[in-house]
């Protein structure tokens, strides 16, 4: 059955861009960097980069929330490197709080602040 979430793989239109963009989001480089995928480590997860296909659309429906510790600080930091504005911070309850944007390619990027879920860095 399903162990967890290992990648969540956005497509994009220029490759070095957003390589550039996500090294500068995660604080460190690609540890996969080839011309067809870039994978960047994050926590236990992986980012990955793919070449835009025609057979892809944008968005969607499928939403890859990335904890952070201070949402609003983090929703922030996005917005000032290009990201823009999908949904407001909204508190869901349980001191839960999720907020969604755009990466400068169109994909949806979500942000979620749990208390509840317990990371590697916090032990």
């Amino acid at each position: 059955m399903l162990l967890g979430l290992q990648i969540a793989m956005y497509h994009v239109e220029d490759m070095e861009q957003a390589k550039a963009w996500y090294s500068e989001v995660l604080g460190n480089g690609p540890y996969f960097d080839e011309p067809y995928y870039a994978g960047f480590n994050v926590g236990v997860s992986e980012l990955g980069l793919h070449p835009m296909s025609p057979k892809v659309s944008k968005g969607g429906s499928t939403f890859t929330y990335w904890g952070v510790k201070d949402l609003r600080a983090a929703y922030q930091r996005l917005q000032e490197l290009g990201a823009t504005k999908n949904t407001d911070v909204q508190d869901v309850g349980d001191g839960v709080f999720v907020a969604t944007l755009f990466d400068p390619w169109g994909n949806i990027l979500g942000l979620v602040e749990n208390p509840h879920i317990k990371f590697p860095t916090d032990a």
